[in-house]
């Protein structure tokens, strides 16, 4: 079984402007200096206003910079929309795909495969994102519906792709809300999204991550079972300390 190296990725959603970013950055490359560069691999998802700072701010560091969406196509006339291209031109390492939030929106099926693909064929890593909502869970449909997200999030996916993708799940219902997943239904989940992703892909080298409520407190539970490979971040990646503790306890 090869050895997969942990992933923790804080994603700030709609928040931090602009000197607010440059002030974390210079707070997270300190507390790196300080501290050392822990053994896990590190990611942030800032806004996309946030983008070319943060990417600049961080660029010789060990932390890769994704953006939080991304368009399938090249170009063309998708207002308010963000390309391959445009990612990779802000200095961005990898792109989010699929978030419950987005997914809210109306952003299923095809259209994540093909997001996918995309960011892949344009040199970037992928995340992929899936998860039930609370009533979909006690409805006991959380397996099938999880199977469907991640079938068809990787319709499109190649093999050979499998060391610059990886698999968020995020139940809907942790997401923001101050309860985190009990490590037991943290890990059946994750299990299940591995065993799905390992009809794509070679399911001992996918790295699966666990989102939702995610804090240093609660961390090391989290990410010491077997068939979770790290973590996506929402609110305790706001702050450096915070997110660099998550990613110690990986």
């Amino acid at each position: 079984m090869s050895v997969r190296r942990p992933l923790i990725a804080g994603n700030w959603k709609m928040h931090v402007v602009g000197d607010e970013a440059d002030a974390y950055c210079a707070e997270l490359l300190r507390l790196l200096d300080a501290d050392g560069v822990p053994a896990a691999e590190l990611a942030l998802f800032p806004p996309f206003t946030a983008l070319e700072r943060v990417s600049g701010a961080l660029a010789g560091s060990d932390v890769w910079v994704g953006g939080q969406n991304v368009h399938e196509a090249e170009s063309g006339a998708h207002t308010g929309d963000i390309s391959v291209a445009m990612l990779a031109g802000a200095g961005c390492g990898g792109a989010l795909v699929g978030h419950s939030e987005r997914r809210a929106l109306g952003e299923t099926g095809p259209a994540l495969a093909a997001r996918v693909r995309a960011a892949l064929d344009g040199g970037l890593r992928a995340m992929l994102a899936c998860g039930e909502s609370l009533e979909q869970r006690e409805a006991g449909e959380t397996e099938d519906w999880v199977t469907g997200q991640v079938r068809e999030g990787l319709a499109e996916i190649r093999p050979d792709d499998v060391e610059r993708f990886s698999i968020a799940y995020e139940p809907i219902w942790a997401i923001g809300t101050g309860v985190v997943a009990t490590p037991e239904q943290a890990q059946d989940a994750c299990a299940l999204v591995r065993r799905v992703a390992g009809e794509f892909l070679d399911r001992d080298q996918i790295r699966v991550l666990y989102g939702g409520s995610v804090k240093p407190e609660n961390a090391a539970e989290l990410l010491g079972q077997p068939d979770i490979d790290g973590a996506l971040v929402g609110g305790a990646s706001l702050k450096p300390a915070d997110l660099l503790a998550i990613a110690r306890a990986a």
